[in-house]
């Protein structure tokens, strides 16, 4: 006897062709029924033998296209009707909102062999897309996602494609972005050019700057192996030293330039397509000027049909912007605050809705570790326990924000670093877009403690109960969240800088902690930060707080005695215990770096000097009984004997790593010993030294601590949002 079984899934199935696979799947078994979305997800009714309709529901599970993410399915008996054919039905968009959007998913193979077929319809179109790739969440207006929804609205389909749309064999069947030459986006040339694509190829070829309109917004792009054209756009750009990222046109092309293991291969191959830091091989042909002084290059394959067709050598593909500033995603906007960049502009007519960076991520211990979240990750929802809507507002830093409902964590993509008004209303206008998109009415914000954040104020501002959770904490709730655990761990949060509850500037802590609390086991001893924010700007001033002598080379500047004299007094020198300005100091002594460009510099190219093959490492003692202290001059006392005897530079920058690595795992064992806790979570913008992070890990390990790293959100601020947010749902 048959049996008829109402069936809804969740996650994210719309947009990813899922209805197809479901008409693919139901009319293969033999059965009847219909699908079709809703603002809550996938509505399905099959009717059959009881144990294909079985192995429907198993296929659901474990068969699902390649975009879709199923996280429930749920089922209901009916009354049968009667066989009848399998049908997709029209969409409701009434009732609660809980449909998930899909991330923007790189052209997929099938739609690549189209578009360089000469005989195909789509041939070198440059919008090609299908069920399985193309733009997703940067053009979703609304929910259900329906051309409609869309800012593919405008453009009415053609009648080829509208049969491919309505066709259930067709791979674009419900592609609710699907077009072509006669009825799609078109590209545009400024200055105006017959062949836009062409003409745009001929900008590079010439060592022009050349701004190209993206999935999320707009780039600048040069070529990479032209020192001219590169200087010409960090120059224009006022980027100086910051890393360029660099699109190759194939895989091979990547292994020419970086040695790449088999886990960042997947990662730049995948249909997420993030940048990814790879160490460059010796002789790569890349202008100096593309990552100047560092060991590793940001490297990504083309991820649109534009391209694939516009990149046919290596080039410099950077965010659209001038330095500090939000990505460029409008046209007018880009017309004119890339017009002192950039030497011509291509451009599309296909509006972009909400502007998205690219991601950035390396691979650890084959893992993605995120840099930065964004383009092909947002806003894929992160699994947390089930509490009241949250508002997680982030930090001032590499911000993000966070909304959760129903057990699940929507994080941002990357918004920036709030310090300016366009940054500020990309923050809100980002949250306003999540809060309609998936029908979310906070009922509690979460912010950072620190009184000038802009988001902190944004978070006061609004009519709603507040939780501020302590930015350390939020680092290991987020390294907890990232990993489905709830603690209590111990907790390890070292980074530049952060809140802390006595008022003073933390950055290297030792934490017991779980989601709704923490206590602070440990800390490096505070040292003054001579001029505040200067002293972050100009490292040789923590070379300073720290007291090295005044005959070292770092010492030999005009100010450097009265810079010394303010860090002896704390007069405009707040005490801070961060782990980046020790970094910070130890990389002025040796020289490495005594100035920065951008944050963190002094630290990374620490890092890329220190010599990998060496075992040495400099000791430092836990310091008290109850809340121990650890002093950082011990560090830099060791750097300063070694710098004296002649030790290699390299050398001691590796020393120094290993000792810090082997006091991460000095310091939770003593905590162990007091907790008998066996787990550990590593956190913080410092985490981000692959040096620090394989050291500290495998020296954790082997002491017997399970270790947690992220993979799923960066361990810098980018992620604190998902803390703060993890944090404020275990209070309630």
């Amino acid at each position: 006897m048959d049996v008829r079984v109402g069936v809804r899934v969740e996650g994210v199935v719309q947009g990813v062709g899922f209805r197809p696979f479901v008409h693919g799947l139901a009319t293969g078994l033999g059965l009847s029924g219909l699908v079709g979305n809703d603002a809550g997800g996938v509505f399905i009714e099959v009717e059959g033998a009881p144990d294909k309709v079985g192995r429907f529901l198993d296929g659901l599970r474990t068969r699902p296209p390649r975009l879709a993410l199923v996280e429930r399915v749920t089922t209901r008996e009916l009354d049968a009707v009667g066989r009848g054919g399998f049908a997709i039905v029209g969409s409701d968009a009434s009732g609660e909102r809980r449909a998930l959007v899909s991330w923007d998913a790189a052209t997929c193979d099938d739609c690549l062999r189209e578009m360089n077929d000469p005989g195909d319809r789509r041939h070198r179109y440059p919008f090609i897309n299908c069920t399985g790739c193309g733009p997703r969440f940067t053009i979703v207006t609304g929910v259900p996602y329906d051309r409609p929804n869309t800012t593919m609205a405008g453009f009415a389909m053609c009648g080829p494609c509208a049969a491919e749309y309505e066709d259930p064999a067709d791979r674009r069947f419900h592609a609710q972005p699907v077009c072509c030459p006669a009825c799609g986006p078109s590209l545009a040339m400024r200055p105006h050019a017959d062949e836009p694509l062409e003409a745009a190829r001929a900008v590079l070829a010439q060592g022009g700057v050349l701004a190209v309109k993206g999935l999320g917004g707009y780039h600048l792009a040069a070529r990479a192996a032209d020192p001219d054209a590169v200087a010409a756009l960090r120059s224009r750009k006022h980027r100086e030293d910051k890393p360029f990222a660099v699109m190759v046109p194939d895989l091979e092309a990547a292994r020419g330039l970086c040695d790449l293991s088999a886990a960042e291969e997947e990662l730049l191959t995948g249909p997420r397509r993030p940048i990814v830091l790879a160490r460059r091989r010796p002789g790569a042909a890349l202008a100096d000027a593309v990552a100047p002084g560092d060991r590793s290059v940001g490297l990504l394959l083309p991820y649109t049909p534009l391209h694939h067709l516009l990149v046919t050598e290596s080039v410099v593909l950077t965010s659209g912007n001038v330095s500090d500033e939000p990505i460029a995603y409008r046209d007018e906007d880009a017309l004119e605050r890339l017009a002192g960049i950039a030497d011509a502009f291509l451009l599309h007519d296909r509006p972009i809705h909400i502007r998205t960076d690219d991601s950035v991520v390396r691979a650890f211990r084959g893992r993605p570790l995120p840099v930065r979240r964004s383009r092909g990750h947002a806003p894929e929802p992160i699994p947390v326990p089930e509490g009241r809507p949250v508002l997680a507002c982030g930090a001032e830093s590499k911000n993000t924000f966070c909304l959760t409902r129903d057990g699940r964590a929507f994080v941002s993509h990357h918004i920036g670093d709030l310090e300016n008004h366009e940054t500020l209303r990309a923050f809100e206008e980002g949250i306003g877009h999540f809060r309609r998109l998936f029908d979310i009415a906070p009922e509690l914000i979460a912010y950072d403690p620190h009184p000038e954040y802009l988001s902190t104020k944004y978070a006061l501002d609004q009519d709603l109960p507040g939780i501020a959770v302590q930015h350390h904490h939020a680092h290991i709730a987020s390294c907890l969240a990232d990993n489905g655990a709830d603690g209590p761990v111990i907790g390890v949060a070292f980074d530049g800088t952060g809140y802390g509850t006595d008022g003073t500037l933390w950055g290297g802590e030792f934490l017991v902690a779980d989601l709704r609390g923490f206590e602070r086991a440990g800390h490096l001893e505070p040292v003054p930060l001579p001029g505040g924010a200067a002293a972050i700007r100009e490292p040789w001033r923590m070379a300073a707080a720290y007291g090295v002598p005044g005959d070292l080379p770092v010492a030999r500047r005009p100010d450097w005695a009265a810079v010394t004299a303010l860090a002896r007094r704390g007069v405009n020198a707040p005490p801070t215990s961060s782990m980046g300005r020790l970094f910070d100091a130890v990389a002025a002594v040796l020289g490495v770096r005594d100035r920065v460009n951008y944050e963190g510099q002094a630290a990374v190219e620490l890092e890329q000097c220190a010599d990998p093959t060496e075992t040495g490492a400099y000791p430092a003692a836990l310091n008290g009984t109850t809340g121990f202290t650890v002093a950082g001059g011990e560090f830099v006392d060791a750097v300063v004997s070694d710098l004296r005897a002649g030790v290699p530079v390299p050398v001691i920058a590796a020393r120094f790593h290993n000792g810090v690595a082997a006091l991460v795992v000095a310091a939770a064992s003593r905590i162990r010993s007091e907790t008998g806790l066996g787990t550990v979570a590593l956190s913080g913008g410092v985490f981000q030294n692959m040096l620090l992070l394989g050291r500290a890990v495998s020296g954790l390990a082997d002491a017997g601590f399970d270790v947690l790293t992220h993979h799923r959100v960066p361990p810098n601020d980018g992620g604190i949002s998902l803390g703060q947010a993890a944090v404020a749902t275990a209070r309630g």
